[in-house]
């Protein structure tokens, strides 16, 4: 599943083949993949395309015409991808949208998204920042210490649980939420309001250092992630806990990487010499 690095990697490479170039055409190929916006879709070709952003792990178009700004949403959701064409075949069958562009160093960008959790939205200005409120909290490469220690201190509930919380610190997924927790030594049932502040500025310098270097590495190509591009990411090369379970304790504690099962499904897994609860 795409998280903060793999959207940002995405987002960095559109802006140096995208950027600038025009909509010929917009071509959708079935509307329940747009969940919002659907009508204004021929507003789109002609449209300029301004900036690219990254709002959590969403990518979004920001579309001008006529002195007008409109925006295209990309989620990436579980499978989600943003690819440059032409694609091999077994890509083909599960391109949703294909837009067609000109002036730009890509000939199309295409939407490939097998399982569709992700969706398109068409959106105005307003309806962008409606968005973004209602879905994204901080974001972790530009919140500052302050801010991110009066979110997290005190808090109720345990400390994974409110890294991957979208609405309070937007972008990170399972796979980061394990390699920061463990970097950081945090056990990750931890009760968020049990991590003192030494340990809260450790999992503060962490965080930004583990996802820096994710975008560095052009993210974890675990499953199907790869960039618009093509390429493959290389942070998992790097990964110490994530699918690790059985194996011996990268710091050399003896200890073995646990896996257990959240509520929500999710797999955590630790060391239970260096992350105690």
């Amino acid at each position: 599943m795409p998280e903060l690095p793999e959207a940002e990697v995405v987002t960095r490479q559109l802006r140096q083949r995208i950027l600038g170039a025009t909509m010929k055409e917009c071509w959708v190929g079935r509307e329940d993949i747009v969940r919002q916006g659907i009508h204004t879709l021929p507003w789109y070709r002609s449209a300029r395309i301004a900036r690219v952003e990254r709002y959590g792990k969403c990518v979004a178009l920001a579309c001008e015409r006529d002195g007008e700004t409109r925006y295209l949403v990309a989620e990436l959701g579980m499978t989600g991808l943003l690819l440059f064409g032409p694609l091999a075949p077994r890509y083909q069958k599960h391109t949703h949208c294909i837009l067609t562009l000109d002036g730009g160093q890509a000939s199309d960008l295409r939407y490939w998204n097998p399982r569709r959790f992700g969706r398109l939205y068409l959106l105005d200005r307003p309806g962008l920042e409606q968005f973004v409120s209602r879905r994204f909290g901080c974001d972790p490469l530009t919140v500052s210490w302050n801010e991110f220690r009066n979110l997290v201190h005190g808090r109720r509930g345990r400390i994974k649980p409110l890294l991957m919380h979208q609405q309070m610190i937007a972008g990170i997924g399972n796979i980061y939420a394990n390699e920061i927790l463990f970097r950081a030594r945090l056990h990750p049932a931890r009760q968020a309001c049990r991590v003192n502040e030494q340990a809260l500025g450790r999992l503060y310098r962490v965080m930004r250092q583990v996802l820096a270097q994710a975008i560095k590495d052009g993210g974890s190509s675990v499953r199907d992630f790869f960039a618009p591009d093509g390429s493959e990411g290389r942070y998992q090369r790097r990964h110490l806990v994530y699918g690790k379970a059985g194996k011996r304790c990268p710091f050399g504690c003896g200890g073995t990487i646990k896996r257990i099962r959240g509520a929500d499904q999710r797999s955590s897994f630790y060391c239970p010499v260096c992350q105690r609860k």
